[in-house]
């Protein structure tokens, strides 16, 4: 029988980025490709950001003073945890409009809601409040309690 041909296995180390900081050995760390910024045009200048409230009064000056009269504006709040919220805000929203055509302005969301909050009220500080659903918790059923036929209704009767 011939002699078994021995082979020489050499034990490897893992190296790590951990490892390698300590020693002398040198580990290539493949790195992230950088992302290129834009540059920015020097004519143009970031204007401050204003405050939401600010913004929404000042639209509202802006549209009163294009229409020339004073229309009663509308605001409808409604939160956007649940599409419920939504539908039923375009419902008032869409039943103001018809009913009191060229006599109200509706604004929905004007600033960020609140949760759990379904409010139609008239803008400004003494605005009268039509509707004031707060810290409702799920399934909502105050809001899908109310007939939103009858709310309009009643909203248009107030307004005029």
């Amino acid at each position: 029988m011939p002699p078994r041909k021995r082979t020489v296995v050499e034990a490897s180390t893992r190296v790590t980025r951990s490892s390698a900081r300590g020693s002398t050995l040198k580990v290539n760390v493949a790195e992230s490709p950088k992302k290129k910024k834009a540059k920015k045009s020097p004519g143009k200048k970031k204007s401050e950001p204003e405050n939401p409230k600010i913004q929404a009064e000042t639209a509202a000056e802006e549209k009163k003073i294009e229409d020339g009269s004073n229309r009663k504006t509308v605001i409808i709040e409604h939160c956007k945890q649940c599409n419920q919220f939504k539908i039923r805000a375009l419902q008032v929203k869409n039943g103001l409009e018809k009913g009191l055509e060229g006599e109200v302005n509706v604004i929905i969301n004007p600033e960020k809601p609140r949760r759990g909050c379904f409010e139609i009220r008239e803008e400004g500080e003494n605005g009268e409040k039509f509707i004031s659903l707060l810290d409702m918790k799920r399934p909502f059923g105050p809001m899908k309690a109310l007939d939103m036929e009858q709310v309009i209704s009643d909203i248009i009767e107030k307004i005029k």
